[in-house]
């Protein structure tokens, strides 16, 4: 898990914003059944994004960063992986997630993203972009090789190992956002990335944030608030730019 259960997104609210949310249940190609929080802004930019979580699934961080996308215009959805070994239903704070992540094959998980966006051209987004974190930034970047329609997907600390080989199929704009010192990803694999993305002539931009480990984007990180800053301020422009 990336965060801790008391974290929160480093994003300051918008009081007052008018912003409705509410959970769903929605269903994939293969008849998976699925958790997912969606917030809609009552005066939408059209943009949509599909929020890809880190390895625990869909918990209260990515509900609220779903809302602080809203909160600035933006349709957001946030999914869970689990629907097909653990149910749709809420599940307690400790439950043991790694047998199950295990289980999830990328096949599955861009199932489950086909249909979230569906979800939100239901909705009359568009264009769409997703974001994800850790095992979910990863993903995320592997979605725009997936026949989504993506107008992007941005990467937080995803490890380019799991989804170098799908490169030359991406179809997107890929933001990358690392930690120049996470110790589970190095500066190797991310210029590894960065070469395989520009020899396949993907529009990208990789940031790696000095000193900044695994998980930075956390309101608990105070001493990586810069970071936190510049990393929200990158993919709310990526989304703007591409919109």
């Amino acid at each position: 898990m990336c965060f801790d259960l008391d974290s929160s997104p480093p994003i300051a609210v918008i009081r007052g914003a008018a912003v409705s949310h509410e959970d769903l249940e929605l269903q994939a190609s293969d008849g998976n059944q699925f958790a997912a929080f969606v917030a809609e802004p009552d005066e939408p930019t059209g943009a949509g994004v599909v929020i890809l979580p880190d390895v625990r699934g869909l918990y209260r961080f990515y509900e609220e960063l779903a809302l602080r996308f809203a909160e600035r215009g933006i349709v957001a959805l946030a999914f869970d992986y689990f629907g097909r070994t653990a149910g749709a239903e809420k599940r307690p704070n400790d439950w043991d997630y790694m047998p199950l992540v295990q289980q999830l094959t990328m096949e599955q998980v861009q199932a489950d993203v086909s249909a979230s966006v569906a979800h939100l051209s239901s909705m009359g987004a568009a264009p769409i972009f997703t974001v994800g974190f850790c095992f979910g930034g990863s993903a995320s970047w592997a979605a725009a090789a997936w026949g989504h329609r993506l107008a992007g997907a941005v990467g937080f600390y995803g490890r380019p190992g799991r989804m170098i080989g799908l490169v030359p199929r991406l179809a997107a704009p890929i933001l990358a956002l690392q930690g120049g010192a996470d110790e589970h990803i190095t500066p190797e694999d991310n210029a590894a990335f960065e070469r395989a993305l520009a020899d396949a002539g993907v529009e990208h931009e990789l940031v790696s944030y000095d000193g900044a480990p695994h998980s930075f984007f956390d309101r608990k990180q105070e001493e990586f608030a810069d970071a936190s800053d510049d990393a929200w301020r990158r993919t709310l422009e990526f989304i703007e730019r591409l919109s």
